[in-house]
């Protein structure tokens, strides 16, 4: 089969197209003809994992050594990217009863990754649904990640219907789907922080009020918010505490110990900081999935590029930001 790959770290250009084996799914396995994947922040990060220092790293600083082993320390233990699929089950192993083959379907596959390829296997009982019937495969594809990443957040933070919610990063993947989780799903009164680029999308999403952090300081406004959401880490919650209510929370979707410490301290207080991991489950995407076909959040689309232009595809999402998702098509027959 086909697929995208990266032996070594490092810009874009080192993922260029090549042949590789089939994968043969195991007794409770799915094997999926990919129709499209998509390229988020984690293959972007991934891709480039070497370069990335313990005090760059995302997360708290134990964790970096072990992630830095199971990316590989030298070069990548899983050459193919892409963590987001979407396609049509072509076979399926011996225990599987879940599935069968034929049937359209989406998920995540985390940081295995494995998507971007003409064909991936994956646990039937892992984060894989039967595609929602109003989206095409493309859209499908450009679905699980944000929306997972942002219901698992917003439930974490206990959002209640009428609240104020603050998200910062509302044009991002995670951050258009909070954005139609908390307005729709939720039923919360939403303001997106994004740039001037975003603007017009965000409020196509749905959200009540936007800020252009380019032209105004967030933290420095009359409004106040019950939940501030910030995605790419780019305030703290000394900058927000003063535009927080009283019972307000911050949220730091990704977070360093100094944030665990925060929260610890903050436990007594009417200001809190919430820091949570967002752990799929196959009822999440089912939940999605459900969500989907409602109406109550959609996947955007930015732009799509086939499979041999994946690295093209990287470069787009690095360099000239997007407002919905970058999709990669690996088989045109099917989406």
């Amino acid at each position: 089969m086909k697929a995208a790959v990266y032996t070594t770290y490092g810009p874009p250009e080192v993922i260029h197209l090549h042949e590789t084996e089939t994968p043969v799914p195991k007794e409770k396995e799915v094997q999926v003809k990919v129709a499209a994947s998509t390229v988020k922040f984690g293959d972007s990060y991934a891709r480039h994992f070497n370069d990335v220092s313990p005090f760059q790293f995302t997360m708290p600083l134990p964790l970096w050594i072990p992630a830095r082993l199971a990316m590989g320390w030298s070069k990548p233990k899983q050459p193919i990217l892409g963590s987001e699929f979407s396609g049509v089950i072509t076979a399926v192993g011996d225990k599987v009863t879940r599935f069968r083959p034929g049937e359209k379907v989406f998920g995540y596959t985390g940081q295995k990754f494995g998507a971007y390829a003409e064909y991936l296997c994956i646990n039937a009982e892992g984060i894989i649904a039967r595609k929602p019937e109003n989206l095409t495969l493309e859209e499908a594809a450009a679905l699980p990640y944000g929306a997972l990443m942002a219901w698992n957040l917003l439930r974490k933070a206990n959002l209640k219907e009428k609240e104020k919610v603050l998200i910062i990063g509302a044009s991002g993947g995670i951050g258009s789907a909070a954005v139609q989780l908390a307005k729709n799903y939720f039923g919360a009164e939403v303001t997106g922080v994004c740039s001037s680029a975003g603007t017009d999308y965000v409020k196509s999403l749905g959200a009540d009020t936007v800020i252009d952090y380019t032209k105004e300081d967030f933290t420095e406004g009359k409004a106040s918010y019950d939940l501030i959401l910030d995605i790419p880490r780019k305030t703290s919650f000394s900058k927000c505490k003063p535009i927080l209510r009283s019972g307000g929370r911050y949220m730091p979707v990704s977070f360093k110990g100094r944030h665990i410490l925060q929260r610890l301290l903050t436990i007594p207080r009417r200001k809190k900081v919430i820091t949570a991991l967002a752990l799929e489950k196959t009822d999440d995407l089912l939940l999605i999935q459900d969500l989907a076909e409602i109406g109550k959040i959609k996947p955007v689309i930015d732009r799509s590029f086939p499979l041999e232009q994946t690295a093209e595809a990287h470069r787009w999402f690095e360099q000239e930001g997007s407002r919905g998702s970058i999709v990669i098509v690996i088989d045109t027959k099917l989406s």
